[in-house]
């Protein structure tokens, strides 16, 4: 018995022990992730933030990924550069693909959900948001005694003689600017939280209420094997991110008679994209009316000392509205006038062939969602959509800004420039660097399959990846002058028929194009005349 409870007692010793060092081990763990948490939000640069975040969690969805099991084992597993590809192309909204989508099981399909979601440019600026605010909270405190303390902590930095009256009223209405900017923000903060549910909510239960009363729909899931309720929100968390993922093979080829669908999706693609903008400020507008909040009208005036990129001025607004719908209509002209009794709209009535050909050309910029094998239209129209790839998404032309922002523009001249500055490149000729680098790893196969390797496809696919499109030319057997070569069709990028070493410049391509904000201004040292 005495030994009985010697062990007893030796054994409890050894678990108290051991839990005692697991929670130091956590602890220290916590505290590590916490001053790791510290540093990347408070002292690295943006770029840096932004790209550990993207890093981390495409590398989070290739492991989720690896690890789920795809639709079709175990008679075939994707490898694991494609896993990691999709998990980048996901996150990053590229939507370039080297895995035909139906592979992917329906727990597949909700992690590239959760990636794409992650990835939205919209949910990254309320990430952004909430930052700001943890940042700005040590400067606004948490109401009106805080504020108090703070003003006698000024007064009490230095004698009380030296503080006149008109002095004490500057703190107190500096203090009141400053919480008021503190509650602007977090106001924004919830104006976009709700507009990101509100889209998602509507635009995936419209999807489902079409689906479900459209047997032609319907029956196309059923067939292969997609779930209605995964198919909507899969599709409209991918338009809303500007993404262009589609759980079919075809994207949204076979829905190419579906024309309810098409005009639902075409309103996601704009309420995401480019019109995300002007339906803020919109919002912001009509929130101060409704409310009469002195934080939505000080959103409307102040607008730029926010740091919010995506809150404009009324008028920048307007341009923004104007010149994202003549860049479709003039698409819109051009596409229609060559494609309309061409071979990619066989089999389509004039109402199908009208809101077909809008729905593709409003999806060249920056989503990447397709009705139409890009492989047989006119050359023209490519190169059309290689230039809407390749611009920004909130291209405007407006005066009136221009003119605010001439004074800090001449105060930024006279800083004196960094040397990375002067040997940084412009966008243009990192992607013309990139597609000779492409060029240079897939020689031979540009050798051997000239029809299907030719430098179009290859820049096509380059821009794509770069303005996160994911347009893609494709792969076609039948354009390969080498008989007797085993080919087999499959519904996947071109860049699925690239080498790895193609695949990952790819990568490297897609994280950039992500991240392309932070290089607009290089290429400004070099004169070339």
């Amino acid at each position: 018995m005495e030994d009985l409870a010697h062990f007893s007692k030796k054994t409890k010793h050894t678990f108290n022990s051991s839990c005692s060092k697991l929670a130091s081990f956590c602890h220290s763990c916590c505290t590590l992730f916490s001053s790791y948490f510290h540093v990347l939000i408070f002292r690295l640069n943006p770029f840096w933030v932004q790209l550990h975040y993207f890093i981390i969690f495409s590398l989070m969805g290739y492991l989720a990924l690896k690890v789920s099991k795809p639709r079709t084992a175990p008679s075939f597993r994707p490898k694991d550069l494609d896993l990691f590809f999709t998990s980048v192309s996901a996150t990053t909204v590229s939507s370039m693909s080297t895995v035909e989508m139906e592979v992917f099981s329906n727990t597949q399909l909700v992690i590239i959900t959760i990636l794409m979601l992650l990835g939205g440019e919209v949910f990254n600026s309320m990430l952004g948001l909430q930052v700001m605010r943890f940042k700005l909270t040590k400067n606004c405190g948490s109401g009106s005694g805080s504020g108090t303390k703070n003003i006698e902590d000024s007064v009490n930095t230095d004698s009380v003689s030296l503080h006149s009256p008109n002095d004490l009223n500057h703190i107190e209405l500096g203090l009141g600017n400053e919480h008021l900017k503190c509650n602007s923000i977090k106001y924004l903060s919830y104006v976009v939280l709700c507009y990101l549910l509100l889209v998602h909510i509507g635009g995936s239960t419209l999807i489902s209420i079409y689906i479900i009363h459209v047997p032609s729909a319907r029956e196309i899931l059923s067939n292969k094997g997609l779930q209605i309720q995964t198919f909507s929100v899969f599709t409209t968390v991918s338009t809303l991110s500007s993404c262009g993922f589609i759980p079919t093979n075809e994207n949204m080829m076979v829905f190419v008679k579906n024309s309810g669908m098409l005009l639902l999706l075409i309103a996601q693609v704009l309420l995401g994209n480019t019109l995300y903008p002007p339906c803020l400020r919109f919002l912001i507008w009509v929130l101060e009316k409704v409310t009469m909040r002195e934080e939505f009208g000080y959103l409307s005036k102040n607008y730029r000392q926010l740091g919010y990129d995506y809150l404009l001025s009324g008028l920048h607004s307007l341009w923004l509205v104007a010149i994202a719908f003549g860049f479709i209509l003039v698409q819109f002209i051009l596409f229609s006038t060559l494609e309309w009794n061409a071979e990619s709209m066989n089999g389509l009535n004039s109402y199908q062939k009208l809101v077909g050909s809008l729905f593709e050309v409003v999806n060249s910029r920056h989503i990447g969602e397709s009705v139409v094998d890009l492989s047989i239209i006119s050359p023209a129209i490519l190169v059309v959509f290689i230039l809407m790839m390749y611009l920004p998404s909130y291209i405007s032309f407006s005066l009136a800004d221009d003119c605010v922002k001439g004074s800090t523009n001449e105060k930024k001249s006279t800083q004196r420039k960094k040397f990375v500055d002067y040997i940084l490149f412009s966008q243009l000729s990192y992607l013309v660097i990139i597609i000779v680098i492409i060029c240079i790893t897939e020689r031979q196969k540009i050798k051997e399959d000239p029809l299907n390797f030719n430098v179009l496809n290859i820049t096509f696919e380059v821009v794509s990846a770069y303005g996160n499109v994911g347009f893609s030319m494709g792969y076609s057997c039948k354009r390969q002058l080498k008989f007797g070569i085993y080919c087999k069709e499959s519904w996947y990028g071109f860049v699925g028929r690239w080498s790895n070493k193609g695949k990952v410049i790819l990568i490297l391509v897609m994280f950039f194009g992500r991240l392309k904000k932070f290089s607009n201004h290089g290429g400004r040292a070099w004169k070339l005349s």
